[in-house]
């Protein structure tokens, strides 16, 4: 048990408050970053994730210490309760999204473009969702299946901003992966555009490989490729094609 539930419980909750913000401030910072850069509006935003974790006596944290079998770990329910205030905390900053979920896909399609491609959530908070909140009853292969068959239906852009941070690196060669608060809209904007000339298929194995750091074992699975040499292949051409356009374009790998 975390001490901080102990405080809570104890109904200290001033001392359970600076212990919890001691030990968690990096993940919540870790997780409003993964949205936001400017440093005023992180801390507006970390402002705003303290007072809610705060009001009503911290409720939203009661509510997970008081629940007898919580469904995910601290950590993650921490991160899926930040990621959410900030994108409250940009929605009144700048309107609801411009982009739109395609018609086409099912319903549980639905919510996985919502999450994955419109929240940038990783696919293991997509699962966790979908499984509890949203009420879809999937098994990890379902799952799979349900987030290839999205993959091929979407475009790649709404994820360029992960694609960033490690697809630069094996297009130049053996040059470390860029920080990603280096990454420029102009590179993710051309990321975006060379991942959207592949086909679905290689577009998702270079996104669940590369990106989201898949085994190419579990890349195989859940594109129904025969072996994993199947995925080194795959992504290499890919990668290997986007080099070529970045040439023909008469860019080099610095422009990324």
């Amino acid at each position: 048990m975390e001490p901080w539930v102990i405080e809570l419980r104890a109904g200290r909750g001033d001392a359970m408050w600076d212990g919890f913000i001691d030990v968690h401030r990096r993940l919540i910072f870790s997780a409003i970053r993964h949205y936001l850069r400017e440093p005023d509006d992180v801390m507006d935003v970390f402002a705003q994730v303290c007072a809610a974790l705060r009001e009503n006596d911290f409720a939203r944290l009661r509510r997970y210490a008081d629940a007898p079998d919580p469904a995910a770990r601290f950590s993650t329910w921490l991160v899926a309760v930040v990621r959410n205030l900030t994108v409250d905390w940009l929605r009144h900053r700048d309107g609801r999204p411009r982009h739109r979920i395609p018609p086409n896909l099912s319903p549980v399609q639905q919510h996985i473009y919502q999450h994955v491609f419109l929240e940038g959530r990783s696919h293991q908070e997509c699962f966790h969702l979908l499984t509890t909140s949203d009420g879809f009853a999937l098994s990890d292969h379902a799952f799979a299946t349900e987030l290839a068959a999205t993959y091929r239906s979407a475009p790649a852009a709404p994820r360029a901003r992960e694609s960033a941070r490690r697809i630069p690196a094996l297009l130049r060669g053996d040059e470390p992966a860029p920080d990603p608060a280096s990454v420029e809209p102009d590179a993710a904007r051309r990321l975006a555009e060379l991942l959207d000339s592949l086909s679905p298929d290689d577009r998702l194995a270079v996104q669940l490989f590369v990106v989201d750091e898949l085994s190419a074992a579990e890349v195989a699975r859940i594109l129904g490729w025969p072996s994993p040499k199947t995925v080194y292949n795959r992504v290499s051409r890919a990668l290997a094609s986007m080099r070529s356009q970045l040439r023909a374009a008469g860019l080099s790998y610095g422009d990324l």
